[in-house]
């Protein structure tokens, strides 16, 4: 009965939001109304939360709704204004109410109830297949070996609901070698927000008329810099192919970002503000920027950023994401972002990853793992040993800024595999976790009292909702992030 009445009330939910979201669409064209709905919305979330809601960061989101010249609400405006408006409404509606309210109220109720990780996203490859061969890439040689059926995915998506979880991103390979597959999922399950990291190559006007037509894909297309740096790794034609995508998304009003991975000899060109307010013109509103990884026996670990470059990259994001610059758009760089999601947000603390052969893996750039979805649900993945190891070992550093426990803390790696007995899962050939662990070594010694320097100079605010197990939430000593103050401080204390 429970169940039931759930599920009617979720539908009623749902309606009262889209009616809401209906509304809100209808006066955006009359910009006097802009702020008077933008608070609306707020209200209701705040409504829905109830006393689980944050007043504090209502507040600041009312204000800033309130101030037209505020850098984050012309960004949104320009976003509504360019989107199509039946792709705005399922974005809102389904990334919005479905993932941001309702699915994260029951993803933290969840981890409560089964004591493991939920994710708040899934990301999966719907095929090791890849129409292209990018220099370092681990996935560049698979080949078209392996699959999920349409079956095992609409498995991991129908049961990953049951948990909360209302985002799926897709990568591979090339996810839309599965065109056809992909479609079918996304119309059977309208109520979820689907994003492909995609290489632009296969998109075309009759793709982007069904997605359209569904409302409920978003994309992240992968691009280096300018013509030179991107076809360097990704090969000559590439850029022109985002180009066209590019143009594409833009002329039928479907959102999209970027997926950038920054190397030794791109990271220049991919932080470059030029660079970005291009991309931002040509309708990208996000991006994601993520640190080259020495994945696979055909890696290249000379691309790896130098200790300087890395350090010049977390100054950048900030700039990009600050009030000094008027870029309309939104960079998130996992590697140095992580005091604002609490560290390594994979092994399902915020996202797990399943690769094409079904094998659920902590993070895409650990190969790894104990369970397989042809054989295990969801939730038996979570509880897997591996995951489990994750589950009680984040954070796994204390500095947020060494996050991750293969690139900046690989005793860590090895010590959790070895524990859970997890085999290799690297499709090309299996790489050991020495092997793989020996090449972030001396990275790990060389960031290590660099990223300590720049964490104490910064103030750190412990949240209020932290993703831990609760052993560390009860005794902050455990995972406590309070500042420390720099070592020129006058009243530098020794460093914990």
């Amino acid at each position: 009965m429970t169940s039931v009445m759930g599920t009617i009330s979720h539908k009623a939910q749902r309606q009262a939001f889209s009616i809401l979201i209906d509304q809100f669409l209808k006066h955006l064209d009359k910009a006097e109304n802009r702020t008077a709905t933008y608070l609306k919305l707020v209200d209701q979330a705040e409504r829905f939360w109830g006393n689980g809601a944050d007043k504090e960061k209502l507040d600041l989101v009312r204000k800033a709704f309130q101030d037209p010249d505020n850098r984050w609400v012309k960004f949104l405006n320009r976003v509504l204004d360019e989107t199509d408006p039946h792709v705005a409404k399922m974005t809102m509606l389904n990334l919005g109410y479905e993932a941001f309210l309702r699915g994260t109220k029951m993803i933290r109720a969840n981890r409560e109830k089964y004591n493991c990780n939920i994710p708040w996203l899934i990301l999966f490859d719907p095929t090791s297949a890849c129409n292209m061969h990018c220099e370092g890439c681990w996935s560049g040689t698979y080949g078209p070996k392996h699959n999920l059926s349409f079956e095992d995915m609409d498995k991991i998506v129908t049961q990953g609901k049951e948990l909360g979880v209302y985002l799926y991103m897709m990568t591979g390979g090339e996810p839309l070698v599965r065109k056809k597959d992909v479609l079918k999922l996304a119309e059977k399950h309208n109520d979820v927000e689907f994003s492909i990291f995609d290489n632009s190559t296969l998109i075309d006007e009759d793709f982007c008329k069904e997605v359209v037509r569904l409302g409920n894909i978003t994309f992240q297309l992968s691009i280096e810099g300018t013509p030179e740096t991107n076809d360097a790794r990704r090969g000559i034609g590439h850029y022109d192919a985002v180009m066209n995508a590019m143009n594409l998304f833009k002329k039928y009003g479907i959102v999209y970002g970027t997926s950038i991975c920054y190397t030794r000899n791109n990271i220049e060109a991919v932080t470059d503000p030029k660079f970005i307010e291009f991309i931002a013109e040509k309708g990208a509103r996000f991006g994601f920027f993520f640190h080259y990884m020495p994945v696979g026996n055909n890696a290249v670990p000379e691309l790896m950023p130098t200790v300087e470059q890395r350090k010049k990259m977390v100054d950048q994001i900030r700039y990009l994401r600050s009030d000094k610059c008027d870029i309309g758009f939104f960079p998130m760089d996992f590697q140095n972002d992580g005091e604002s999601v609490g560290g390594c947000i994979a092994g399902g603390r915020n996202y797990f990853h399943i690769n094409s052969s079904g094998d659920a893996e902590p993070c895409v750039f650990i190969h790894f793992s104990n369970t397989n979805i042809h054989t295990h649900s969801i939730l038996e993945m979570l509880q897997s040993p591996l995951f489990m190891e994750y589950h009680k070992g984040q954070p796994f550093n204390r500095n947020h800024l060494r996050p991750c426990p293969m690139l900046e803390n690989p005793k860590l790696l090895r010590e959790m595999v070895e524990r859970s007995g997890a085999h290799g899962t690297n499709e090309e050939s299996e790489e050991s976790v020495e092997h793989l662990c020996e090449k972030c070594d001396d990275y790990a010694k060389e960031w290590g009292p660099v990223a300590d320097d720049i964490w104490a100079h910064q103030k750190h605010t412990k949240k209020k909702y932290e993703n831990y197990i609760k052993e560390k939430r009860e005794n902050p000593s455990l995972a406590a992030f309070e500042h420390r103050p720099a070592a020129n401080d006058e009243s530098a204390s020794k460093r914990a």
